[in-house]
């Protein structure tokens, strides 16, 4: 197979996943880390399978290291980006209550006043 040849392939795989991936809701980022380690694998798997003459043992192979290791990536990024979401609900819960508070504080100001 030539290097044209494992390159177009490449390149068709590459439109399939991202028609497949348009379909339906969105990725998550672990599944896109996953989805990109596993086309690039598969595509420099392919690149240097085809220099060696077994593209399609290149690819198999790159993909499936490619896809493991988008995966641990994929998984890290989306664990970060959970750990953010519940900080940031955290610091809005406690910046409400505050905000309650101060309420709370001017109320008694002025009850006192009142007295």
């Amino acid at each position: 197979m030539s290097l044209k040849r494992v390159a177009t392939l490449a390149i068709a795989i590459v439109m399939l996943v991202g028609v497949v991936g348009c379909a339906g809701e969105s990725l998550s980022t672990r599944e896109k880390g996953t989805g990109i380690g596993a086309i690039v694998g598969a595509g420099t798997g392919a690149i240097i399978g085809a220099a060696v003459g077994a593209p399609g043992a290149g690819a198999a192979i790159g993909g499936a290291i490619g896809g493991v290791t988008g995966f641990a990536a994929g998984n890290y990024m989306q664990n970060q980006e959970t750990q953010q979401t519940q900080t940031q609900s955290q610091l809005q819960s406690q910046q409400t209550e505050i905000e309650q508070q101060k309420q709370q504080i001017e109320q008694l100001k002025s009850q006192q006043e009142v007295e």
